[in-house]
């Protein structure tokens, strides 16, 4: 399975040293969009000694491509790429007809629709094979998960080498998982701030994160279902870390609309899917969809993690048990016997992670007194872990021993902004971050600056992801891996 990369500069000599470039960090195949340049086209220039295998496509602008001058130009350009000898032409399906076959330039037939995915995608993939095909190419624009699954069905089946690419970030899935359905090639961009179509990734990104050289027929598929869900970087630990250990599974982002979650979920066999990371805004609604769930789950009404047990799926909450871990070991003890029972924590904030944080303080019998910038949400919160409410501009009066900031004040880019003001913190406290970007917020270096213990959001969202992984592959996860694959890239965020 190879990665195409895509070439598409308005120069000749830009498209040359791209092209070198390519050749000389391991590129298999490159693909020249010669309707990029902007004087006329010479091939003479372009082709020799070239670097890597090429694909040669002119695309129309009614195709997604830039191509101005008249349509017999083009075709008179496809030919002469033939007569060249190049490894790859991409001829539309309306002019696949044509353009006979010469040589061994071998014809990848294309169909491109930038605003949806037909229905009929059988029908289409059989007119296209008829076209004397190497390869047939289909590309449509994704705007349900299905259509994605659509796509990836098609892979499956085809009888001719068939690509499948749904456009836009909810097909993301359809570029990633090409070599795992028997697609001969998926197209990479050269970098990330080259995106020649909806959803691309970058070579970089295809190789280094998601190691698609390695993806097979056998690969397991794990994911992070959100919306958005293009700021996570779960993909990121989770990949590195089945790296690590020789695993043969991959981690994707897997944008899905609210209103798309049970189909999606109904479909995650069709795409090889093992278990799922979910997050905001499906922790609450995905417990409908599940067949069990364990008891951390049940209390809080939030689900952040899902596995298939015998093709049904099983709800987890690692949230919780992993901000606990954090908080216990400060703390001393555990569930049945903590340390923090009859003490006092300061909950800042009532959204998810609030709720997960609110039952372990609880069931270890803390005295928990929640403030938030909305009331009701504080009172609804309260009621259902039978802790205390106090207005958010009194939270400063409360005599915490605990205090935990479950609200995104003083996340990046904000990072002048924090919930507790300089001079609350003293030395007999812990304090709490769940925002992990920055690591050292506002709100953490006060706490430092005072005397007090703390705990990041690094040390819980990895703590959560690491209690994942040990649910996905039933192995231990390596834990400093993940920690400094999450600092590298907070780090590389801000340059």
């Amino acid at each position: 399975m190879t990665i195409c990369v895509i070439v598409g500069r308005g120069r000749h000599k830009h498209m040359i040293a791209e092209h070198k470039h390519l050749g000389e960090v391991g590129a298999q195949l490159v693909e020249l969009r010669l309707d990029y340049i902007m004087s006329d086209v010479n091939l003479r220039r372009l082709l020799p000694e070239r670097p890597t295998p090429v694909v040669i496509t002119v695309r129309r602008q009614r195709d997604g491509g830039r191509w101005s001058r008249s349509e017999d130009q083009r075709q008179v350009l496809l030919r002469q790429a033939i007569a060249s000898g190049v490894e790859y032409v991409d001829l539309e399906e309306d002019i696949a007809g044509s353009i006979p076959r010469f040589g061994k330039t071998k014809r990848i037939v294309s169909y491109h629709n930038f605003q949806e995915t037909p229905e009929n995608l059988a029908a289409l993939h059989e007119r296209m094979s008829k076209l004397d095909a190497d390869i047939v190419k289909i590309a449509t624009m994704a705007h349900t998960p299905s259509d994605t699954t659509r796509l990836v069905q098609l892979m499956k089946g085809a009888k001719i080498p068939t690509v499948a690419i749904a456009m836009g970030e909810i097909g993301t899935p359809s570029r990633i998982l090409g070599g795992k359905f028997g697609s001969p090639l998926t197209y990479a961009a050269f970098s990330s701030d080259r995106e020649l179509a909806p959803g691309q990734l970058s070579y970089e990104q295809m190789r280094a994160v998601y190691h698609y050289d390695d993806i097979n027929a056998d690969t397991e598929v794990f994911g992070v279902v959100a919306d958005p869900v293009g700021h996570s970087m779960s993909p990121l630990l989770h990949n590195a870390a089945f790296r690590a250990l020789s695993m043969n599974r991959v981690y994707l982002p897997l944008r899905v609309p609210r209103e798309h979650l049970a189909k999606f979920l109904q479909d995650c066999p069709e795409l090889g899917i093992k278990g799922l990371s979910v997050t905001i805004p499906h922790k609450e609604e995905v417990i409908q969809h599940l067949v069990k769930t364990d008891d951390a789950t049940t209390e809080i009404a939030a689900c952040n993690t899902v596995i298939w047990k015998e093709g049904k799926p099983v709800g987890y909450n690692t949230d919780y048990r992993a901000s606990m871990a954090s908080i216990d070991r400060l703390f001393g003890g555990d569930e049945k016997q903590s340390g923090l029972a009859g003490k006092t924590a300061l909950l800042l904030g009532a959204g998810g992670v609030s709720k997960a944080i609110a039952c372990g303080l609880r069931r270890r019998g803390c005295d928990v007194v929640i403030a938030s910038r909305t009331l009701e949400k504080s009172e609804a919160l309260a009621k259902k872990f039978k802790a205390r409410t106090i207005d958010w501009k009194l939270r400063h009066s409360v005599q915490a021993h605990l205090v935990v900031n479950g609200t995104p004040l003083g996340m990046h880019p904000n990072l002048d902004e924090s919930p507790i003001d300089e001079g609350y913190f003293s030395t007999d406290m812990v304090a709490f971050d769940t925002v992990y970007n920055p690591e050292q917020t506002l709100f953490i270096k006060r706490a430092r600056e005072a005397g007090a213990k703390t705990i990041t959001g690094i040390d819980m969202f990895v703590g959560q992801a690491a209690l994942q992984f040990k649910l996905f592959t039933a192995h231990d996860p390596p834990m400093d891996l993940m920690r400094q694959t999450i600092r590298r890239a907070i780090s590389a965020a801000k340059l």
